[in-house]
């Protein structure tokens, strides 16, 4: 038998032995069936659910008299929501931003190898393992004029300083932001540094060879090359933007006023304690969709350029 007859006889044999692609890892696809159902009943039903009763005058309890688009025209014609979508924008876009940037500058830090580096990596993602409602707490006392960081510094011989932003409407949401950049920033940091820790060290040697400076080599070569951990980061940070709500409840309780108002503070307002079911459930459809508008991008820059590539 020649080679090609060997060849063509151990296809067929692989061939007929290979199992059809539906049947294949029938243990792993059996173990996930809970959780896909829990996928399709809890999170697929339920948010199919709250769009379809936010088209309804739903109270306190659940009606089927539809109203068309009624409760979206009056929720963006309520100030209230307004207000809130523009602090989340405040809050979101210096969130983004600054959580880049000193996270990334962190990472860069540790990643030079410097001493005591794990006990710096322990500090500095340390406030991630507590909840919002801790860090708000905390940070309420800490920014509270009478005990706080202003008393500190005056008790220092600065009589004149003054730094109050949780009971200033024009800065509360930078109060809230110091919070939010505290406690977030570690989780941020230690996935750059894994990104810093992935890049090979030729390149390093290579840019020393070239005569290119260090913050230009981190500009031109390492943060292109870390782009998908860039893509990482950005939506873990909007997940957590979008849903602000326990740090604000904990520190300012969404004042003074409505000056710290966000959009989930909104929707419980409206369906727990107003009794609008409706309101809130079309408060929280447009939550849904600016997640969509998140994914869509995210899904796309991760998966469409693989395939074209």
């Amino acid at each position: 038998m020649s080679v090609a007859d060997e060849r063509v006889a151990l296809s067929a044999t692989s061939g007929a032995k290979r199992p059809i692609r539906l049947f294949r890892n029938m243990s792993a696809k059996i173990a996930s069936i809970p959780m896909i159902l829990t996928a399709l009943c809890v999170f697929v039903g339920g948010t199919a659910w709250t769009v379809i009763y936010s088209f309804t005058n739903s109270r306190m309890l659940p009606r089927e008299t539809f109203v068309g688009f009624d409760q979206y025209v009056r929720l963006w014609s309520t100030d209230r929501w307004i207000i809130s979508i523009k602090n989340l924008a405040i809050y979101g876009v210096c969130s983004m931003i600054l959580t880049l940037v000193i996270a990334f500058c962190l990472a860069a830090c540790l990643d030079r190898k410097i001493r005591f580096e794990s006990a710096f990596r322990t500090i500095f993602l340390y406030p991630f393992a507590l909840s919002f409602v801790v860090t708000g707490l905390a940070w309420q006392w800490i920014l509270n004029p009478q005990f706080g960081m202003q008393n500190v510094v005056r008790s220092w011989g600065w009589e004149s300083f003054t730094f109050d932003p949780l009971n200033n409407p024009d800065i509360v949401m930078f109060g809230l932001l110091i919070a939010g950049l505290w406690q977030g920033t570690g989780l941020i940091m230690c996935i750059m540094l894994a990104g810093l820790r992935g890049i090979d060290e030729d390149i390093w040697k290579a840019a020393k060879v070239d005569g290119i400076g260090t913050i230009k080599t981190y500009v031109v070569v390492i943060i292109p090359m870390m782009r998908p951990v860039f893509i990482t980061s950005l939506v873990l940070i909007a997940s957590g933007i979008i849903k602000l709500y326990d740090l604000v409840v904990a520190q300012t309780g969404g004042g003074p006023g409505l000056s710290s108002e966000v959009p989930a503070k909104y929707v419980i307002e409206y369906m727990f304690r107003a009794q609008n079911l409706g309101q809130g459930f079309a408060a929280s459809t447009m939550m849904l969709c600016s997640v969509v508008i998140i994914l869509i991008p995210w899904a796309y820059l991760e998966f469409g350029g693989k395939k074209r590539g």
